[in-house]
């Protein structure tokens, strides 16, 4: 019930983590059919990009606007902070509070004056504002880690590098925000190079009971965790797509035509393959370079003919190493029988 920084940051964390799910779920997916030459309309989606700018803005931004009060001369206090936010962020969509410019708010008793509140894209949170100043600023007094870094022990020397004489930096440390935000920004750049899988979990109810489901709570969390429009997009989308080489590498030994050696473009040999195995024209699209499938049962019954076609492969490669080695053990015994013949012939 009462949200602070640390809350505050863990949700910043969980907005950039729904923005890379957004862009490479939804907004990813849409834009590669739209490349490939599929035919597609266009399904609405909420980007939180704008809840994610509210609070990262260089200089709008709520980290900045903390990171700006916590550095600046004079006296700084937690509501000289919310004065701040309440003047430049007063206008925008995703934050409310009763004492900023905009009055929309001004007689919501339920959002006290020393709070701020952001609607998040899993819905509205509200934030005290005590405290803010004080944890950002995260400060250690450089007297107390030179005298840390003098101690015999080891692990505590180690733990106070900065306590170091020869390493001593009169700059000051940066804050406990713009650390993180550095941080998720480092997160973010590593998955966007590799391709994650995501997995979704749905708390049935808030007593952790088994065969117990609270319809409110379930509805809640498939909303604001995106599903209704990944499912509209999917169900709209294709459930599969793959290159024409590697597709045509797969299933080829389903065709005669095909198989073993296509000789011309992959795309010809994949639309000889479909047309050869008679799948409904609505179950795929040729794009520029994928093949699009668009029902599952499409290709679990493609991996279910290529698994029967593997066995008797397997059983027509059994069935001529047997006759080959079946034949090349009569010509020896042939052979065998000649010499024999031939020898005793001789001494009869």
């Amino acid at each position: 019930q009462d949200n602070s920084f640390e809350q505050f940051i863990i949700n910043y964390c969980n907005e950039k983590l729904q923005q890379i799910f957004i862009e490479l779920t939804l907004k990813e997916e849409q834009e590669e059919y739209i490349r490939e030459g599929i035919e597609w309309t266009h399904i609405e989606y909420f980007n939180n990009a704008i809840i994610c700018d509210l609070i990262e803005n260089n200089q709008t931004g709520i980290l900045a606007m903390l990171d700006e009060e916590c550095l600046r001369p004079g006296t700084v206090t937690d509501d000289t902070f919310l004065e701040k936010l309440n003047q430049v962020c007063a206008t925008h969509q995703h934050f409310e509070s009763r004492m900023s410019k905009c009055s929309r708010f001004l007689n919501d008793t339920s959002l006290p004056h020393s709070c701020f509140r952001i609607q998040h894209y899993a819905g509205k949170v509200m934030y005290q504002v005590e405290g803010f100043v004080d944890k950002n600023n995260d400060l250690l007094y450089r007297d107390l880690s030179q005298a840390m870094w003098k101690a015999n022990h080891s692990l505590i020397k180690a733990l106070f590098p900065e306590g170091n004489p020869a390493k001593i930096n009169l700059k000051r440390p940066p804050t406990a925000g713009s650390q993180f935000k550095a941080s998720v920004a480092t997160l973010m750049k590593n998955l966007q190079t590799k391709n994650p899988n995501y997995i979704r979990c749905i708390k049935p109810n808030d007593k952790k009971a088994a065969h117990i489901f609270n319809e409110a709570l379930v509805c809640h969390q498939i909303r604001y965790l995106g599903l209704l429009e990944n499912v509209r997009v999917r169900r709209a989308g294709y459930a599969f797509r793959q290159a024409y080489e590697p597709c045509l590498e797969r299933y080829k030994m389903l065709c005669k035509q095909t198989w073993p050696h296509w000789r011309g473009p992959a795309r010809a040999g994949v639309e000889v393959l479909f047309n050869e195995l008679g799948i409904p024209e609505e179950e795929f699209s040729f794009g520029r370079s994928k093949i699009f499938i668009r029902n599952p049962r499409t290709l679990f019954k493609l991996e279910d003919l290529r698994k029967q076609r593997l066995e008797d492969l397997a059983t027509l490669i059994g069935k001529i190493y047997r006759g080959w080695k079946c034949r090349t053990r009569f010509l020896l015994m042939k052979r065998c029988q000649i010499v024999i013949a031939s020898w005793y012939r001789r001494y009869a």
